[in-house]
C-alpha cells in the first residue's frame, strides 16, 4: 500500500444503540467499495469486523474492529463499535480514533438510549456527526418518523440528504437532495437512475420541496455569503451544496442524515459517495495538534487488544508526523522510550504489515508497552494527548479459581483483560482478601470470564462479594484470663486481668496500668500481641474487630512456669470473655452514593434507597434534563443495584459509591449475616 496523505484519509466510527445495524452497515460498505469479496452475515459470523469467537457466538460486536480500504482516491478507516452498554470503554475508544462519527438508528425502533449516548460522545470529543437511518428493508420501518424523532431531540442541526420515496407503505426509490436524483436498486443492489417525484414524498408534512429548502437552510447557516444568498431566493448550486455541508459538519453545524438498507444494499453506494464528498478528512479536523506529516511524531494508542499469539497489540492514531517500524519514540506518561516494531493495517482481523504510516492514519503496531491512552511522541517533543474518561467500573463479583494450581494463570490472564479494557479491574479486596472482578454489568464480566477461558485457558467460578462487617462493642466491662497447664517437667502459667472499652479507633489500642508487679514488663508485649490476634476474630461472626481499647490492670505470674506463650493464651480468654459481657454489635459499612438520573426517574430511585436502607440526603439539578441524588446506603444492599438503575433509566444513568464509615447493623439482620458468613468461610 502507497504511502497515504491525511488530506485522502476519512476516519469514520460506526456507533450507535445496540442491534440497530452497526455491523452490518460496515459490511455492506466494505462488499460495496470492494474490499470484502462476499457480503457477510451476521448470523452466520461470516461478518468482516464481528470476528472473535465470543462475537460470533452471540451475533453481537464486543470490541472496536478496526477495518481500512481503499475507495476512489480516499482511505477509509472504518472503526465498528459495539452498542451494547456493557461495552462503553469500546465505544469510546473508537470514536476517539474517528474524525466522524456515523450515528446508525433503526428505521424500525427509532432513537434510543445508544443513539443519545454515541451522539453525545462524539460532541465531547469534538467529532463531526452523521446519521444513517438503517433498515429500512424492514415491514415495519417508519423513515419520516425517525426523521421527526431525530430532529426533535438533536435540533435543527439534523439535514436530511438521502430519503426514500414512500407509495403505499413501501419504498419505491431513494431521492439524493443534493444532486436531485432518485434511484431504484436491483435484487444485487445495484442503483439504477429513476425519475425523481412530484408527489408529496410521504404520508405526513414531509414534501420533496420542504426537504429541499431544509438542506438549503441548513446549507445557508454555515456561510455569510451563502445566508445572503438565500434569502435572495437563489438556489445553491451542487457544488456549494456539497462544500456548504462539508463545512458545516466540520463546525458540528450540521448532521446529515442518510438511509440505508445493509440487507438489500440499498442506499450503500451513496452513503460511500457521502464520505467522500461530506466527510471531513483527517487534516481538516480542528485539533490542539495539528494534522501535519512533516510536524514531529504525536502518536495517541486508543484501544489495546490482548492476543494470546501476536501478544499485545495497540491501535496508534497518527495525530501529527510519521511512524515507521523501528522507529524510537517516548512514551509521553512514562517518560520511556518505547522501539517500535511491526506495523500494520486491519480489515477486521486481515492483518497488512505496512513501513510507516503519516498523521491521520489509524494503524495497529504490536508488542508496544504502552497502555490505552498513552501518546508516543519523538524525544524532544513530548506531548500529551487527551482521551476521554472512560465509564468507571460499578458492578463487581468475586473471582475463584475453578482448577486448583491456576491462580498465576489466572492473574497473568487478567492482567492483559484489564490492558485491553480500561473499564475492567481486578484487585484484591485489603478487607475480605477477595479476588475482585469489576466492570460495567453482568454481561461485561460474563465476557471477560469467557476471554479468559479462551485465551488464556484459565477457568474462574463467579460469587457475589463478601461484605466487610465488622465487629465492636458497646460498654465497658472487665475480665479475667487465666492459662494454667501442669504437666510433667516445667508447666504453663498466665493470669491477666483487662479493661475492655469502646473507643474511636481502626486499630486496637493497648494500655497497661499495673502497680506492684503482679505482671512483669517483660510480658506486656506478649499481652498486647495475644490480644492483636484475638481481635482479628470477634465473638458474634469472627470478623475482625474495631473500636476496641484494652487497658491491662492486674495479673499474675509464676517465677517457673510462666512465659510469653501462657501470658499470650491469657489474654486471649480474657478477650473472648470480655467480648460476650461487652454488649457486641456488628457493624456494616455505609457508602456515598452519588446517582445522576434523568429527572423523571427520580421519584422511582428514591424509593428504591428506601427500600435498600439507604438515606437520601439532598437532590441537585445536574443541567440537561437530570438530577443527583445524594444518599448514605448500606453496601450490603448495593450488589445489584448498577443493574436496577440500567433497566429504570434504560442505561442513561449513573453512579458512585464511596465508602464513608462503618454503622451498627439492625437487630433483625443479625442472624441472616451470620449465616451468610459461616457459609461463605465453609466454602
Amino acid at each position: 500500500m502507497n504511502q497515504i496523505q491525511a488530506n485522502k484519509i476519512k476516519n469514520i466510527a460506526l456507533a450507535g444503540h445496540h442491534s440497530s445495524g452497526k455491523t452490518a452497515l460496515a459490511e455492506a460498505l466494505l462488499y460495496r467499495a470492494g474490499a470484502s469479496d462476499r457480503h457477510g452475515k451476521i448470523a452466520e459470523g461470516t461478518t468482516v469486523c464481528d470476528f472473535d469467537p465470543e462475537e460470533i457466538k452471540r451475533k453481537a460486536s464486543l470490541s472496536t474492529a478496526l477495518a481500512g480500504f481503499q475507495y476512489e482516491d480516499y482511505w477509509m478507516n472504518l472503526l465498528d463499535t459495539p452498542g451494547i452498554l456493557d461495552f462503553a470503554g469500546e465505544e469510546l475508544s473508537g470514536i476517539a480514533a474517528a474524525d466522524t462519527v456515523l450515528i446508525t438508528v433503526s428505521a424500525k425502533s427509532g432513537v434510543r438510549v445508544g443513539t443519545k449516548k454515541a451522539y453525545a460522545a462524539a460532541k465531547a470529543m469534538n467529532k463531526s456527526t452523521m446519521f444513517a437511518v438503517t433498515k429500512t428493508d424492514d415491514k415495519d420501518a417508519n423513515f419520516y418518523n425517525v426523521l421527526t424523532e431525530l430532529k426533535t431531540v438533536f435540533g435543527p442541526t439534523v439535514c436530511p440528504v438521502v430519503v426514500p420515496v414512500i407509495k403505499d407503505a413501501q419504498i419505491v426509490s431513494y431521492v439524493n437532495l443534493i444532486e436531485m436524483k432518485a434511484y431504484t436498486y436491483d435484487d444485487n443492489g445495484k442503483a439504477v437512475e429513476a425519475e425523481v417525484p412530484d408527489i408529496d414524498m410521504a404520508e405526513k408534512e414531509y414534501r420533496l420541496e420542504g426537504l429541499v429548502a431544509a438542506v438549503s437552510e441548513a446549507v445557508a447557516e454555515t456561510d455569510e455569503a451563502l445566508m445572503e444568498k438565500f434569502f435572495e431566493g437563489e438556489a445553491f448550486t451542487q457544488k456549494e451544496l456539497i462544500d456548504g455541508i462539508h463545512n458545516g459538519m466540520n463546525q458540528g453545524l450540521i448532521t446529515p442524515v442518510v438511509c440505508t438498507s445493509a440487507l438489500t444494499m440499498a442506499g450503500i453506494d451513496m452513503l460511500l459517495k457521502e464520505f467522500e464528498l461530506l466527510v471531513p478528512a483527517a487534516d481538516e479536523v480542528p485539533s490542539d495538534i495539528k494534522c501535519d506529516a512533516s510536524a514531529p511524531l504525536a502518536a495517541l494508542v486508543c484501544k489495546t487488544v490482548a492476543d494470546p499469539f501476536v501478544g499485545k497489540m495497540s491501535y496508534l492514531k497518527i495525530l501529527s508526523g510519521k511512524i515507521s517500524s523501528d522507529m524510537t519514540v517516548v512514551n509521553s506518561r512514562t517518560g520511556a522510550e518505547e522501539k517500535i516494531g511491526k506495523l500494520y493495517t486491519l480489515l477486521g482481523k486481515k492483518q497488512t504489515e505496512v513501513k510507516s504510516a503519516e498523521a491521520g492514519d489509524v494503524v495497529a503496531a504490536v508488542k508496544i508497552s504502552a497502555s490505552t491512552g498513552d501518546t508516543l511522541c519523538t524525544a524532544g517533543n513530548v506531548i500529551e494527548a487527551e482521551m476521554p474518561e472512560f465509564p468507571h467500573p460499578c458492578y463487581s463479583m468475586a473471582v475463584r479459581a475453578k482448577n486448583q494450581g491456576d491462580e498465576s494463570k489466572i492473574s497473568g490472564g487478567m492482567q492483559r483483560l484489564v490492558e485491553e479494557d480500561p473499564t475492567l479491574t481486578y484487585e484484591q479486596d485489603p478487607l475480605t482478601k477477595e479476588q475482585i472482578l469489576s466492570g460495567l454489568g453482568e454481561q461485561h464480566l460474563e465476557i471477560a470470564v469467557s476471554k479468559l477461558k479462551a485465551k488464556f485457558g484459565a477457568e474462574v467460578e463467579l460469587s457475589v462479594p463478601q461484605v466487610a462487617y465488622r465487629e465492636t462493642i458497646r460498654k465497658k466491662v472487665e475480665a479475667e484470663g487465666k492459662h494454667k497447664k501442669q504437666s510433667g517437667g516445667h508447666g504453663q502459667y498466665g493470669h491477666v486481668k483487662i479493661a475492655f472499652e469502646p473507643c474511636i479507633s481502626d486499630e486496637l489500642i493497648f494500655e497497661e496500668k499495673v502497680f506492684g508487679g503482679s505482671v512483669p514488663k517483660n510480658y506486656f508485649p506478649a499481652v498486647e500481641k495475644g490480644l492483636q490476634d484475638a481481635v482479628k476474630k470477634g465473638v458474634l461472626a469472627g470478623c475482625p474487630v474495631v473500636g476496641l481499647k484494652a487497658i491491662l490492670l492486674d495479673g499474675s505470674y509464676h517465677p517457673v512456669d510462666s512465659s510469653e506463650m501462657a501470658f499470650k493464651m491469657a489474654a486471649s480468654i480474657a478477650y473472648k470473655e470480655g467480648m460476650r459481657n461487652a454488649d457486641p454489635v456488628m457493624l456494616e459499612p455505609i457508602s456515598t452514593l452519588n446517582v445522576t438520573a434523568p429527572d423523571e426517574n427520580t421519584g422511582d430511585i428514591m424509593g428504591e434507597l428506601n427500600k435498600r436502607r439507604g438515606r437520601v440526603l439532598g437532590m441537585n439539578p445536574a443541567g440537561k434534563g437530570e438530577t443527583t441524588i445524594v444518599a448514605e446506603v448500606p453496601a450490603r444492599e448495593m450488589h445489584d443495584f448498577a443493574m436496577y438503575l440500567r433497566q429504570v433509566t434504560r442505561g442513561m444513568g449513573s453512579f458512585t459509591l464511596e465508602f464513608l464509615r462503618y454503622e451498627p447493623l439492625p437487630a433483625n439482620l443479625l442472624s441472616e449475616v451470620i449465616t451468610e458468613i459461616s457459609a461463605a468461610n465453609e466454602a
